[in-house]
């Protein structure tokens, strides 16, 4: 119980929480547009594309994170610009944890996009184009609600993904207590340290908060 109460235990759950939410803001609104023009468009270099934005599925998180510290690390043009613009480099930042979470959670929501928007069958958007509806309005109100099912299974995904990054935001963001720590590498440096009741509170949170998410996710597909 004196765990539950002590900041040590919260900080990290509210930081990973905060990041999730952040993150899946930036993946939802971004997978859903990507996967909505891949989904309708054909053009060379298209499964080039598609391919580069599913690699993070595959690809090990210390790798995404080396080449996140490569692009936007001090010794970068991007990185450089970065510290011009904002007085500070993103690397070992809070910024720096919600980007990781972005980069390994999008391709989830892209993936579900694509999928929903390419089910919906073409005949309905292009009634609503004679109609005289605009490519925006035939988005907005045609294609996302056919395809919300797919939608929501993306972002409920997207954000259990984000919120269990652990790789990639250790490279890039570091583990700054209270800053960048959130509930993975909390719970890792725990158990290095035989901490092992207050990694259990955390392991604990972490999978109640997945459970509740995959519970939705699951009622929402039936």
């Amino acid at each position: 119980m004196d765990l539950l109460l002590n900041n040590l235990f919260w900080s990290p759950v509210w930081i990973s929480i905060k990041t999730a939410i952040v993150a899946g803001v930036f993946v939802i609104i971004l997978g859903t547009l990507v996967g909505y023009v891949l989904s309708k468009k054909k053009f060379k270099g298209k499964i080039l594309i598609e391919t580069i934005l599913m690699l993070p599925i595959v690809l090990p998180p210390t790798v995404i994170g080396f080449f996140l510290i490569i692009i936007f690390g001090q010794n970068s043009y991007i990185g450089q610009f970065i510290e011009w613009i904002f007085r500070q480099p993103i690397i070992f930042t809070w910024w720096a944890a919600v980007f990781a979470a972005i980069i390994v959670a999008f391709p989830l929501m892209y993936q579900s996009a694509k999928s929903g928007f390419s089910s919906i069958d073409k005949s309905i958007e292009d009634a609503a184009r004679i109609d005289g509806a605009s490519e925006w309005k035939v988005f907005l109100f045609i294609s996302i609600p056919l395809a919300s099912k797919s939608l929501l299974s993306g972002s409920i995904l997207s954000f259990a993904r984000a919120l269990g990054e652990f790789g990639a935001t250790l490279m890039f963001a570091g583990n700054i207590p209270g800053k960048t720590q959130t509930l993975p590498t909390a719970i890792y440096l725990a158990i290095d340290g035989g901490e092992m009741a207050l990694a259990w509170t955390w392991v604990i949170a972490i999978v109640f908060i997945s459970f509740i998410m995959m519970f939705i996710l699951q009622i929402k597909q039936k």
